[in-house]
């Protein structure tokens, strides 16, 4: 995310971290560039007017750079040919400062959406499913009630599953963070998920690997 106005940008962050999301920030629109030409992100949102180079100039050069990344402008300027300037630049969505949170949060779904294939919206594991646009989970039919933390780190496990992640990679992604090797965060939540997913009668799907990190995965009988 690209935003100038340091109240804004702080808002912001601390609201999509707390649904799930990871967030890096931006200060200007040069940092913005480098961030987004530099990292595999989901989404884009750009203030229009930043320092340096402005919003529709960072993605005029990306797409010139074949980067498709979705972008949401995010703006105080709202008159139509603005508009249409942002979405002749490449943009995909427009929003008018003042907006309300639960408006912005519900583009960002939409144009997630977007971006995968219908069926890539469930993601299965045996059978525990997670609906990344509901943000809905069931094993076995029965629905499992998750945190938006525990969301995002099933979510994370589930799409690199079978493969093992490293507590590195699950803290900077599910967390946004540098790994701080003396945290238990990612034990405590591992404990967390087993209680709801691997409960006594089903078949463990969460493995501890040792050395290397989890895995969500059905072990072979």
């Amino acid at each position: 995310m690209a935003e100038d106005q340091v109240q804004v940008a702080t808002h912001l962050a601390q609201g999509l971290r707390a649904e799930g999301y990871a967030v890096d920030l931006a200060r200007d629109g040069d940092e913005a560039l480098w961030l987004a030409s530099n990292h595999p992100y989901d989404l884009l949102l750009l203030d229009v007017m930043m320092p340096g180079k402005d919003g529709f100039s960072v993605v005029r050069e990306l797409r010139s750079k074949r980067n498709t990344t979705p972008v949401l402008f995010l703006t105080a300027r709202g008159e139509v040919e603005d508009r249409v300037r942002g979405l002749d630049a490449g943009g995909d969505d427009y929003l008018v400062k003042p907006f309300s949170f639960a408006e912005l949060l519900a583009r960002m779904r939409a144009m997630l959406r977007r971006q995968r294939p219908q069926a890539a919206n469930v993601l299965r594991v045996s059978d525990l499913e997670l609906d990344v646009v509901s943000r809905r989970a069931r094993r076995g039919g029965e629905e499992i009630e998750l945190t938006n933390r525990e969301f995002a780190l099933i979510e994370f496990l589930m799409i690199n599953s079978p493969r093992p992640v490293s507590k590195t990679a699950i803290v900077e992604h599910v967390w946004d963070q540098h790994f701080d090797s003396q945290t238990n965060v990612v034990s405590v939540y591992i404990n967390y998920l087993r209680k709801k997913i691997d409960r006594p009668g089903w078949k463990p799907l969460l493995h501890t690997i040792r050395g290397v990190g989890f895995a969500l995965r059905e072990e072979a009988s």
